[in-house]
């Protein structure tokens, strides 16, 4: 997921925790603790998606819901502790793209503002490897013309490495991205790599590889 990400959250632990989920998930992320620069940021970060917290100091998330609507074309994702049906009405109403309750998991933050840019058109729809072709959109893995029943697990396991093709990816960076938590048991991506690995093995040869002492990349077949 390559996109720019503008994050605006006044609690430190919150917004380091989404920041490095989204980092991990592969944005650029700008993260400010107020909207006192949001004019300046969308100008010149010029970000796909902007995350606004609705309880911030100063102008608070929907003041400034308002200036985003008017100078960016940016997807926009209210995050608050809110929950009440008046306040999800009034972000979506005053024009929100999605809005997300806390406490929230951090893979579930991820796959909106995936969501949210694939929706505005951010994002492309079918990533191809060799004759591995994944439709995000539709949820359909393809190999050598077969389709690949995947777990929703193993499905966002493998579109996180295929949008990263090439590239050696931690452990650390896969569970954030696919759990959403970075200190879940590194056991976890062992398990879903192997079972991934075999299902992509039946229709051809080895796509996801082990870099060992490092960890997993998706690429072409190696000799």
């Amino acid at each position: 997921m390559d996109a720019a990400v503008l994050l605006v959250e006044d609690s430190t632990p919150i917004r380091v925790a989404i920041a490095t989920a989204l980092a991990g998930a592969g944005c650029t992320v700008l993260a400010r603790e107020d909207g006192d620069r949001l004019d300046r940021d969308l100008d010149e970060f010029r970000p796909d998606v902007v995350l606004l917290d609705v309880m911030l100091p100063g102008t608070d998330g929907f003041g400034l819901l308002e200036t985003v609507r008017v100078r960016s074309d940016a997807g926009i994702l209210m995050v608050t502790a809110r929950d009440a049906v008046a306040d999800r009405l009034r972000g979506l109403t005053d024009g929100a793209d999605d809005y997300i309750t806390k406490p929230f998991e951090m893979a579930e933050l991820v796959a909106r503002v995936h969501a949210v840019l694939r929706r505005r058109g951010r994002t492309a729809t079918t990533i191809r490897i060799d004759d591995l072709v994944i439709d995000p959109d539709a949820a359909v893995v393809m190999r050598a013309g077969n389709t690949v029943a995947l777990t929703a697990t193993e499905f966002r396991m493998l579109t996180f490495l295929a949008q990263r093709r090439g590239r050696v990816l931690t452990k650390t960076q896969i569970l954030t991205a696919v759990w959403g938590y970075e200190h879940y048991d590194p056991n976890l991506v062992e398990v879903h790599v192997s079972a991934l690995r075999r299902k992509l093995e039946e229709h051809g040869p080895r796509l996801l590889h082990t870099e060992r002492g490092i960890g997993y990349t998706l690429d072409v077949a190696r000799s």
